[in-house]
């Protein structure tokens, strides 16, 4: 849909000059050719950036006729956008930092004074997205720190959101944590990991050491014949997940069990609403520490749900019975 209302005009207005006057290869001096008037929306306002182009007048320079614009203008805001780096940085925190949804993210804006639409937050959203992987993937951030560990200790996973969908695999080294490289693929053969793994063992300034990941006959036929004779492991997640799958299986059970005995606490939540007295906030309080503790459901196989739920069950119990004891003794007294 096409906007329907025109822009308002801008609340402050900026020029920004190009840091060189002369032209790189013949030192002509550069002409102003014309001026470009561009509308960014940021957290401050709407700013209106007067950008001078400059071009060379040598016609025999290479560089004859090619438009120089001003630096800083990245400064503001990314080619062709409407809003500015602050706005995108805000969309991915509140995002990722904070997980709120784009209609929450869209109401945040709005009380900031940023007029958008709540396409828009998408559309910025995406745009965070490619920037921090860009940032993630930049070979010159990465060099000077895996050459200083000296070696590269590769972990290969893929990940499905649904069946029939693409894959994206993710090369990421264990000892930094960096992540070498993100892609999605239409298949997860061995044809296709190989130039994956060809890629990031060019790429990298160190050599692999070994390489981590599960037990998929893909991966280890890709894994022998882009990297031959390095050592290549089973993830000890993977193999841990599969020998405490009994344990886990035995472990959900008992939730299942301990849920059964703490279902009915929305009709006592229910029976306080018109009540505002300490007692009555006290009780909720405890309504809503089950209801928590029931909705917790743990990283297994390292953490179970089950154990976890009784703990948190207990010490309820056992808050309870403390306070029980307390009143007793005041009404004795």
């Amino acid at each position: 849909m096409s906007r329907q209302h025109a822009r308002p005009a801008a609340q402050t207005q900026r020029r920004l000059d190009p840091c060189r006057e002369s032209c790189w290869l013949c030192d002509t001096r550069l002409w102003v050719a014309y001026h470009r008037r561009r509308k960014v929306m940021t957290l401050e306002g709407l700013i209106e950036l007067v950008l001078p182009v400059r071009r060379c007048p040598n016609r025999a320079c290479d560089l004859y006729r090619v438009s120089v614009r001003p630096e800083e203008e990245g400064h503001y805001a990314l080619p062709h956008g409407e809003f500015g780096l602050d706005v995108i940085a805000l969309v991915g925190q509140l995002r990722f930092a904070e997980h709120r949804s784009v209609p929450e993210i869209h109401t945040a804006l709005q009380t900031r004074g940023v007029r958008i639409a709540p396409r828009s937050v998408l559309e910025q959203l995406r745009r965070y997205e490619e920037l921090v992987a860009l940032r993630v993937a930049d070979p010159e951030r990465l060099r000077p720190l895996l050459t200083a560990q000296g070696r590269v200790i590769l972990a290969l996973d893929g990940l499905q959101p649904d069946v029939g969908h693409e894959v994206l695999w993710v090369l990421r080294d264990c000892l930094s944590g960096e992540i070498l490289l993100a892609r999605s693929l239409l298949g997860g053969t061995a044809d296709d990991l190989v130039p994956l793994l060809s890629e990031v063992r060019e790429a990298l300034p160190v050599p692999i050491a070994g390489v981590i990941s599960d037990g998929q006959h893909a991966i280890r036929h890709a894994v022998a014949r882009a990297l031959p004779g390095v050592p290549h492991q089973l993830c000890q997640f993977h193999y841990l997940r599969e020998a405490a799958r009994p344990i886990f299986e035995a472990d959900r059970h008992a939730k299942t069990q301990l849920k059964k005995r703490v279902r009915g606490v929305r009709p006592i939540e229910r029976a306080l609403e018109t009540r505002a007295d300490p007692e009555a906030e006290a009780i909720r309080g405890y309504c809503l520490a089950v209801r928590s503790a029931l909705t917790d459901d743990g990283r297994p196989p390292l953490g179970a749900a089950g154990l976890q739920l009784h703990e948190r069950l207990s010490a309820i119990t056992a808050s309870i019975d403390e306070v029980a004891v307390k009143r007793g003794a005041c009404r004795a007294s």
